[in-house]
């Protein structure tokens, strides 16, 4: 069954102002603020992607983290990787998981992963328009195994053959990883912990090398995509913003190549993610999964988990899933306007080995107002949404003829007119409110009910 495979999901501790971002980016500034600024690149590129159950939340709130660890939990993850912001002794975005290490809430599992890259301006990780830089020394890698000491003993933290597992987003960049790994080892000794399980993320250049992790002194590696992801660029992507310098790639054949790949001579833990488009973050450059869908996330996870169960025995049977909350980076399992619970869905069927019994993919949006999901419709369609039954004839057209391009279905179709039928019935009834007033798509419809 199932519960032989520990899911782990990756989480970002960013959604909350701090400082060094004010600094920045702007006073007030978090994720959300490139999420909600995001724009489609071409038609049915769903962009922005916006969240639904939890809303625009704030970690600095125990109430949000205890809602993400109880979906989590319900829908099958065994437990979070927080990423460890840590620069010589200075860090960011500390708060949410020093609280949840202080509080000893959300009861839920955990592991920390140590996100050892530069900071900067162009969200690369490399050495253009830095905003902090990492710096190493022998002293800088004990303060930094010292300082994870108490979360190490927490009795939630994930544990392999026994020993707290700690992975670091780039090993490749250490000076002297072996060495590194064999200081922090020792300090583990020392506090009386029995060991460390290290494990090292095959990013950037080493997503394409196959190097044994014990080179490096760590115990095993994970995948991390989409990096090493290598497929021809899609085509699918009809009105492609002509400025787009980024990679557009069909993402059913990325994870099949991906899930299919021979296994290294070493210990290597497979990783999913349910999609990938970070236009929030870098617009035209961005790096674009094309056709992104719940039911090949599934085929996806269950592909790994049975490779997994086959290929590892006891603890060790660990896949990570990239990411539960990486909305900058359209990666994301928390539910969003268009999928609600979809892509968690997905993830309980693939680790229990079942079909995915799909929801309606617009479900999570059916409580918003009429004129939101029109304009969420002709954004889509890059037509102008002022006109709602504009709107839902042109997208019945389009649908028809380009069905496959822009993923749009006669139901939806149907049920969008469904609505703008409720809703010009209702406007008979009531006199809507002043935002309603404002919205040139509830003008037309005053005119209609007139």
């Amino acid at each position: 069954m199932a519960d032989d495979v520990r899911a782990i999901a990756f989480y970002l501790p960013q959604y909350h102002p701090i400082p060094e971002n004010d600094a920045w980016w702007g006073k007030g500034f978090t994720e959300w603020s490139k999420v909600a600024e995001a724009r489609p690149l071409y038609h049915g590129h769903y962009q922005p992607q916006l969240p639904a159950d939890l809303g625009f939340y704030d970690l600095r709130v125990p109430e949000v983290r205890q809602a993400q660890a109880r979906l989590a939990r319900q829908y099958g993850v065994h437990g979070f990787c927080y990423y460890h912001y840590w620069f010589n002794g200075k860090r960011l975005l500390e708060r949410p998981f020093t609280e949840v290490l202080a509080s000893g809430e959300p009861d839920f599992p955990f592991c920390l992963c140590w996100a050892n890259e530069n900071w900067t301006r162009r969200w690369d990780g490399l050495g253009k328009e830095l905003l902090i830089s990492q710096e190493y020394s022998a002293d800088a890698d004990r303060a930094l195994i010292r300082e994870l000491i108490p979360a190490f003993r927490d009795p939630r933290y994930i544990r392999v053959r026994g020993r707290p597992l700690f992975l670091v987003y780039r090993a490749n960049d250490l000076p002297d990883p072996s060495a590194t790994a064999a200081i922090w080892r020792e300090e583990a000794a020392a506090a009386g912990l029995p060991g460390l399980y290290l494990c090292r993320a095959e990013t950037f250049q080493e997503a394409l090398a196959a190097q044994d992790p014990a080179q490096l002194g760590f115990d095993a590696a994970c995948e991390f995509p989409p990096h090493g992801i290598q497929v021809a660029r899609s085509s699918a992507t009809a009105g492609l913003d002509p400025a787009f310098t980024g990679y557009a790639y069909d993402y059913a054949e990325a994870a099949r190549l991906l899930a299919t790949r021979p296994a290294p001579p070493y210990r290597r833990f497979h990783t999913v993610m349910p999609s990938w488009d970070n236009t929030p973050r870098v617009a035209r450059r961005a790096n674009l999964a094309v056709n992104a869908t719940p039911e090949a996330y599934r085929s996806w996870l269950e592909t790994v988990c049975n490779r997994t169960r086959r290929d590892f025995e006891g603890d060790e049977r660990l896949v990570f899933i990239n990411a539960w909350n990486e909305w900058g980076e359209g990666c994301h399992l928390e539910p969003d306007r268009r999928h609600g619970l979809t892509w968690l869905e997905a993830t309980r069927a693939a680790l229990a080995g079942t079909p995915l019994r799909m929801p309606a993919m617009h479900s999570a949006a059916d409580h918003l107002p009429i004129y939101e999901q029109i304009e969420r419709l002709a954004c889509e369609l890059g037509i102008d949404g002022a006109d709602p039954e504009l709107v839902l004839r042109e997208a019945s057209t389009l649908a028809r003829r380009r069905s496959a391009e822009l993923a749009l279905r006669d139901d939806v179709i149907t049920a969008l007119n469904e609505k703008l039928v409720r809703a010009t019935r209702l406007l008979t009834e009531r006199q809507p409110d002043a935002a309603d007033r404002d919205h040139p798509a509830a003008a037309h419809e005053r005119r209609l009910a007139q």
